[in-house]
């Protein structure tokens, strides 16, 4: 199977979309913290006016012109860097939507569902801290410093020496728990994604749980995740909390330093008092950046776990057709679908082996077999939402490998076993494989589903909200539902996975006079379970083992198939006469299994 190549370092590419912004939002607050490090020098000049009895206006002035400054630009600064990461996270998550809605069932599949959506929604906004706001600050903080530094220097180079060394234990310090935080991060980010996956698990299933009288042990097994999730968490704020009280201690050191020795000079006169002032309120300065500095760094070093997660999963493959041709309508002379030689595995389990057969352009044809024969796996090689490993499935005439994703779904209607209907209106969910349906199409559709008389007792009719997994019909509602919805795409070929398994027999009837209208227009393919479905059918497939045994009509397998024979007994042990009706069932039901 082809996949798409992705970069591994896809978020950072997203990023450097928006470093404009960011690079001008790093300038304002550059030149904003310019403005803050002018500060203690027009105090300092202050000092000299006052002393000098000389006219104080221009280091006033001076100073209101600074804190101006510094305000104005220290916001500009934060709104552009908020606005850019923001617009990071947007497209990050546009993009991510986009290759996940997109993804490769098979690779998909892997991946808990929980964890994805953690990664998707939670770690998506971590990015904008990394990309964003914390590279921002250790630039803006770091020239902060750095320019705190130097002047400092140039006020007396000796107490910056004694400041620097108390500064530098510190640091060290502080740069080693920033590494550590960000092995801890990675963790935490990764138990909390466990923690999500195995919630969602159970809350899915939860009529499930229930029934099964699960509570408890789901209770105990969730909790268990959240108590590892806590304690990675727990990790991660002492180690953020030690950041700022070890900058803090060595701040502290290095001031009880720079007063006790600056103090000392300035008695003896060796260090005017202006220059003493100036260098502790530079000292001051640097007590918010420098710290700022540090938090940054471990802000930065989280963002990168959550960096880190978002572009694995940035990683999944997405199909995509090999080739691109032009668009061309369906050969009504081939077969509607037609498979050569099909053979099929998930993993080393080979699921088909060289499976054979064609469905005509019209009518209806069924498959039966025993469970676990690969019949759903039929429909998903017909969706191409997998890939043969040999042979070809052909839709129209066309090979599915060779045709664009839409027009193949385009050609094609799919029904699945579980009824999905999604939280939205009855409308939102008829319409949403053909958006751009009128309303003679969508009233046919409900016709031949038999929901027109549903939807016409309903005080709101088509605007009426479902909940989530379409809560508020009944199964058998939300099949029929589901097969409106494929109806009203007016496919070539309309697959049906067991869709009358949730309907009752007075349903069931009228569906199949549902059926034979519509497979008098396109070609049916159903996988059945029941002997009504079966005996309409002009084709029946019989599939066991991953092989195709025979293909014949209803009268004709009963002749030449035992399996069919037997499966044909059991149905109508279960209640269903062979020509379809429903009977009362005289003896239980038996089990269709593998021959041998």
């Amino acid at each position: 199977m082809r996949t798409v190549p992705v970069d591994p370092r896809s978020t950072w590419r997203i990023a450097r979309r928006h470093r404009n912004p960011l690079l001008v939002g790093v300038v304002l607050g550059m030149l904003g913290a310019a403005a803050a490090l002018g500060q203690p020098l027009a105090i300092g000049e202050l000092i000299r006016a006052a002393a000098g009895n000389t006219s104080l206006a221009w280091p006033v002035l001076l100073m209101v012109g600074l804190f101006c400054a510094d305000a104005g630009l220290s916001a500009a600064q934060a709104y552009l860097i908020g606005r850019a990461g923001e617009g990071i996270v947007f497209d990050v998550r546009r993009s991510l939507v986009g290759r996940l809605l997109r993804a490769d069932l098979g690779e998909f599949g892997r991946h808990q569902q929980g964890d994805v959506f953690t990664r998707a929604v939670t770690d998506t906004s971590m990015v904008k801290v990394a990309l964003s706001h914390s590279l921002a600050q250790l630039v803006i903080n770091g020239f902060m410093v750095a320019g705190g530094v130097v002047l400092m220097f140039l006020i007396d180079a000796w107490l910056m020496v004694l400041t620097l060394a108390c500064l530098g234990v510190a640091s060290g310090v502080s740069l080693w728990l920033a590494r550590r935080l960000r092995k801890v991060a990675v963790q935490n980010r990764d138990d909390t994604g466990e923690f999500g996956a195995d919630l969602q698990r159970a809350l899915s299933a939860l009529p499930t749980v229930k029934a099964a009288r699960a509570e408890g042990r789901e209770q105990r097994r969730i909790v268990e995740l959240a108590e590892r999730a806590r304690r990675s968490g727990v990790r991660v704020g002492a180690l953020s909390a030690m950041l700022t009280p070890t900058m803090n201690v060595g701040l502290q050191v290095s001031l009880a330093a720079v007063v006790g020795v600056g103090m000392t000079r300035a008695a003896t006169g060796a260090m005017p008092i202006a220059d003493l002032t100036a260098f502790v309120m530079y000292l001051f300065y640097l007590v918010s950046p420098l710290v700022l500095v540090f938090l940054s760094i471990g802000q930065f070093q989280q963002g990168r776990a959550a960096v880190q997660r978002v572009d694995e999963l940035a990683e999944i493959p997405v199909e995509e057709p090999e080739r691109p041709v032009p668009v061309s309508n369906v050969d009504s002379s081939a077969p509607a679908v037609e498979f050569r030689d099909v053979h099929f595995g998930y993993g080393a389990e080979e699921v088909l082996s060289g499976v054979s057969f064609d469905v005509p352009a019209r009518g209806l044809t069924a498959v039966v077999g025993p469970s676990g024969a690969g019949k759903t796996t039929l429909f998903q090689l017909v969706e191409r939402f997998y890939r043969p490993v040999s042979g070809q499935v052909l839709v129209g005439g066309d090979d599915v490998a060779e045709l664009p994703l839409d027009v193949l779904r385009g050609r094609v209607g799919y029904v699945q076993q579980d009824s999905v209907a999604l939280r939205g209106t009855l409308r939102e969910n008829l319409v949403y494989a053909n958006p751009s349906a009128g309303e003679a199409d969508i009233r046919q559709a409900l016709e031949l589903a038999g929901l027109a008389d549903l939807v016409a007792e309903l005080p709101r009719g088509l605007e009426t909200p479902l909940g989530e997994q379409g809560s508020g019909l009944s199964g058998g509602q939300r099949q029929r539902l589901c097969i409106a919805r494929a109806l009203l795409q007016r496919p070539a070929v309309l697959l049906l996975d067991e869709a009358t398994s949730n309907l009752d027999s007075d349903a069931e009837a009228a569906f199949r006079q549902t059926l034979r209208r519509v497979s008098a227009h396109c070609a049916v393919v159903a996988i059945a379970h029941r002997m009504s479905t079966v005996v309409d059918a002009e084709r029946i497939v019989v599939l066991s083992d991953g092989r195709v045994r025979h293909v014949g009509t209803h009268e004709d397998l009963l002749e030449r198939d035992e399996l069919y024979r037997r499966w044909a007994g059991s149905t109508r042990d279960r209640g269903v006469g062979t020509d379809g009706s429903e009977r009362a069932a005289r003896e239980p039901a038996l089990v269709m299994s593998r021959p041998g």
